[in-house]
């Protein structure tokens, strides 16, 4: 197993997203199929059933689309736009005290709400994870707090004044075009073909920060 392999799947576990991989990489033997990975680029072609993505980290791959493939637009939020009750996720990091420091946060419409209920690892950095769940309090005057709960448990937030805030959406097919930022998380089969499960592409010029 070569040494980029070995980062693409450090923090495997029953949900593995994966934030950089060659089209070699995604075909390897020891990739196991059905594995969920997450892609973060730049739409560079798409057709009705066929993406063509720029990773962020250099590579170019192409991922197929199906009809249960779900879209979601990806616009600018802001801490008002976070109340007690909304269904968030926010990717963090851990404190020093057990809480956790917000690398970005994205807000579900009330139809949404549940989207990947619970707190678990997530790669957008080395140790993060990400944690969907409701609103408890929300405390704006004292360093941007979030309290969130989620089936099983709940989580304390901190989110930084530069930490990006954005809203997720229901979209269609028609937002993915050639120059949109995204966010899509794929499987691979046996023979290394990817297909998009769902992908978040920003809308306006907005990069998913997820």
């Amino acid at each position: 197993m070569n040494a980029m392999f070995r980062h693409l799947i450090h923090g495997a576990c029953v949900v593995t997203l994966i934030s950089l991989f060659t089209a070699a990489v995604a075909q390897a033997a020891d990739v196991p199929p059905g594995m969920r990975i997450g892609v973060r680029g730049e739409i560079t072609g798409v057709s009705a059933d066929v993406m063509k993505v720029h990773v962020n980290s250099g590579e170019n791959v192409v991922i197929n689309l199906t009809k249960d493939t779900k879209i979601r637009a990806v616009t600018l939020a802001n801490i008002e736009d976070i109340k007690p009750g909304s269904y968030i996720g926010s990717a963090a990091v851990p404190q020093e005290d057990g809480t956790l420091k917000a690398l970005e946060v994205h807000v579900f419409p009330p139809e949404l709400a549940g989207s990947g209920d619970g707190h678990r690892p997530f790669d957008l950095v080395k140790g993060s994870s990400m944690t969907n769940g409701s609103v408890g309090d929300l405390v704006v005057s004292n360093g941007r707090v979030l309290t969130v709960n989620y089936k099983g448990g709940q989580q304390t937030i901190l989110v930084p004044e530069d930490v990006p805030i954005v809203n997720l959406v229901p979209g269609d097919r028609s937002l993915l075009k050639v120059g949109v930022k995204i966010v899509t998380f794929v499987t691979q089969s046996a023979d290394g073909t990817l297909t998009a499960q769902s992908v978040s592409a920003g809308k306006d010029g907005v990069t998913p920060p997820m």
